[in-house]
C-alpha cells in the first residue's frame, strides 16, 4: 500500500472556481534530497516518523512526481506592501500541493515553498535557498515551542539546484503546514478586482471551514471580522512579550487565523531595544519593533476596507476599535504571567513601565532578564541586577517588585516553578540561525539538529547545550536580515 493510501484527502480550495488560484505542478530540483524531517509533528499528522522507509515520501513532498491525489495550485491574492497596494502578489514560489484531514472535520495544508515558477513569480525564478529555508524551518518551530501561533515546518530538503541571488547558492524546498494559507490580501485581491461574488463566497467559505460558530451570529460576516481582529490580536501581544519582531507585517503576510506567517528578516530581540528593525529594507521603520501593534491595526483597517461590502461601516469601526483594548488586555496577561503575578493590584502599571524602562537604558538581554527573575528561589538577586548598568536603580525596582510579589498567595518557589514555564531560557537568536546556516552550507546539518531540540522545549533546561542560552556576541545583535531568498 502507498504513503499516499494512508491519508485522507480532501483538497477542498480546488472546489472554489478558477479566480482563486492556479493549477501549476512543481518544478522538480536535481538531487533531492531530506535535510531535515520534523518527526514529533509528522506523528501528529499523521505520516511516519522515519520518511527514509518510504521513497515515496520525498519524491512527492518535493514535487519530483505529483501523486494521483494531490492536486497543485499556486493562491491567487494581492496585499499592501509597506503601505502600497500591489495588486500582482500571489503564491509565486510555493504551491498547495494537497490538503489532507488528520482528525474528523480537521484539514491541513501542505505547502511547497521553492517549488518553482508560477503565475505570480514575476520576476523570480519560484526558488528558496538553503540559508532562508532553514531560518523559516526553525522559527516556525521556535514559535510553536513558545506556544505562539505559527505556521508549522514539516521538513525540510535541499537540492544541487544553484539559484543566484547576491551569490550562487543552492535551491531549497520547506514543506510548511497550517490550517489555512488564507491571507488578509485574498479578501483585498476579489474587492479591488469588483469580483464581489467570489469574495463573498470566499467569506462563506472562512466561515465554514475556520469559524463555524459563526453560522449563528445575526451577522455570520461581522462575526468573522470580530473573530480575526481578536486573533490578531492576541497574535501581536504575544510577539510584544517575546520579543519577536517580524520584519515584514504586509497585508498579504497576515494570517486570517491569526498566525505567524512568512519568515522572512525576522529577530528576536537580543539587548531591549524597542525601535529595532531587523529587516534591512525597512528604510523608514514602518515594521520596527515597537511599530508591530499599530501595523497590526493598520492591517485590519485595510481588511476591513475591503470588507465594506459584506460588513457595515458601523460593524467594522466597532471591530476595529476593539483591537487596542483587546491586544493591551492580551499583552497585560502574558506580562503578569511573565512576572508571576496572578493579582491586579494598583500601581502594577508603575511597576511594569519602570521596568520597561530600566531595561531600555541599560539594554538589558530580553530574554535573559525574565529567566533571572524566574530562578530567584535559587539564585541570588544579584544576579538580576547585574544585568543592569544603573545597577542601584535595578536593586530598587527588584526590592519593589518582590514586595508586590508578597501580595500573591504562593511561595517564591510556587511563583519561580510558574514563571519558568513561560520564560524560555533558549530562543532562536539570529547568530545561532547564522551559525547552523553556516554550518549546513559546509554540510553539516548538527546544528539545525540541536536548535531543533532546545527550541522544541525553550523552557527546560538543557544542561549539555548551556552555551546557547549565553548572550550574543557584539557581531551577532541586532542583523538586519535581507528579505531575498
Amino acid at each position: 500500500m502507498s504513503i499516499w493510501d494512508s491519508l485522507s484527502f480532501n483538497n477542498r480550495f480546488c472546489s472554489l472556481p478558477a479566480a482563486f488560484y492556479s493549477k501549476v505542478n512543481p518544478a522538480p530540483l536535481s538531487s533531492v534530497h531530506w535535510l531535515n524531517w520534523n518527526s514529533p509533528l509528522a506523528s501528529e499528522l499523521g505520516f511516519p516518523e522515519n520518511p527514509e522507509l518510504y521513497p515515496e515520501l520525498l519524491n512527492g513532498l518535493s514535487g519530483t512526481q505529483v501523486p494521483d491525489k494531490f492536486e497543485p495550485i499556486a493562491m491567487k491574492y494581492a496585499g499592501h506592501q509597506f503601505g502600497a497596494y500591489n495588486p500582482d502578489l500571489g503564491d509565486g514560489r510555493g504551491l498547495l500541493l494537497a490538503q489532507i484531514e488528520t482528525t474528523p472535520g480537521a484539514t491541513v495544508d501542505l505547502h511547497l515553498k521553492g517549488a518553482g515558477k508560477t503565475p505570480y513569480s514575476r520576476m523570480g525564478d519560484g526558488r528558496a535557498v538553503l540559508r532562508s529555508t532553514i531560518r523559516e524551518y526553525l522559527c516556525s518551530e521556535a514559535m510553536a515551542g513558545l506556544n505562539i501561533p505559527t505556521t508549522r515546518a514539516l521538513a525540510m530538503m535541499g537540492s544541487d539546484t544553484p539559484v543566484f541571488r547576491e551569490t550562487q547558492e543552492t535551491g531549497a524546498l520547506l514543506l510548511r503546514v497550517t490550517e489555512s494559507h488564507i491571507r488578509f490580501g485574498h479578501f483585498e485581491h476579489f474587492y479591488y478586482t469588483n469580483q464581489l461574488a467570489e469574495q463573498k463566497l470566499l467569506a462563506d467559505k472562512v466561515i465554514e471551514w475556520h469559524f463555524p460558530e459563526c453560522k449563528e451570529s445575526d451577522n455570520p460576516y461581522a462575526c468573522m471580522f470580530n473573530t480575526i481582529v481578536d486573533k490578531t490580536a492576541e497574535m501581536i501581544a504575544l510577539w510584544q512579550a517575546y520579543g519577536f519582531a517580524h520584519g515584514v507585517m504586509n497585508t498579504d503576510n497576515m494570517s486570517i487565523l491569526g498566525q505567524t506567517f512568512d519568515y522572512g528578516p525576522f529577530a528576536f530581540l537580543d539587548d531591549y531595544n524597542t525601535q529595532l528593525i531587523c529587516n534591512h529594507s525597512d528604510y523608514q521603520g514602518r515594521y520596527a519593533f515597537n511599530q508591530q501593534p499599530r501595523i497590526g491595526l493598520w492591517n485590519l483597517s485595510a481588511l476591513a476596507h475591503s470588507l465594506s461590502t459584506l460588513i457595515d461601516k458601523d460593524d467594522l469601526e466597532a471591530a476595529l476599535q476593539q483591537y487596542e483594548p483587546q491586544m493591551n488586555g492580551y499583552f497585560s496577561q502574558l506580562m503578569r504571567s511573565k512576572l508571576g503575578l496572578n493579582r491586579k493590584v494598583t500601581g502594577d502599571g508603575k511597576l511594569f513601565d519602570s521596568m520597561f524602562e530600566l531595561m531600555s537604558q541599560s539594554r538589558v538581554d530580553y530574554t535573559r532578564f525574565f529567566r533571572a527573575l524566574s530562578n530567584l528561589d535559587t539564585q541570588d538577586k544579584q544576579s538580576v541586577v547585574d544585568l543592569f548598568l544603573d545597577r542601584p536603580a535595578a536593586a530598587m525596582w527588584l526590592e519593589q517588585y518582590l514586595i508586590r510579589c508578597e501580595q500573591e498567595d504562593t511561595t517564591a518557589e510556587q511563583r519561580c516553578a510558574a514563571m519558568r514555564k513561560v520564560n524560555p531560557k533558549y530562543i532562536l537568536r539570529n547568530y545561532l540561525a547564522q551559525n547552523a546556516i553556516e554550518k549546513a552550507q559546509d554540510g553539516d546539518f548538527s546544528e539545525i539538529d540541536i536548535l531543533m531540540k532546545l527550541l522544541s522545549a525553550p523552557f527546560d533546561e538543557h544542561p549539555k547545550f548551556e552555551s546557547y542560552a549565553n548572550l550574543p556576541p557584539e557581531w551577532g545583535k541586532e542583523m538586519e536580515i535581507s528579505c531575498s531568498s
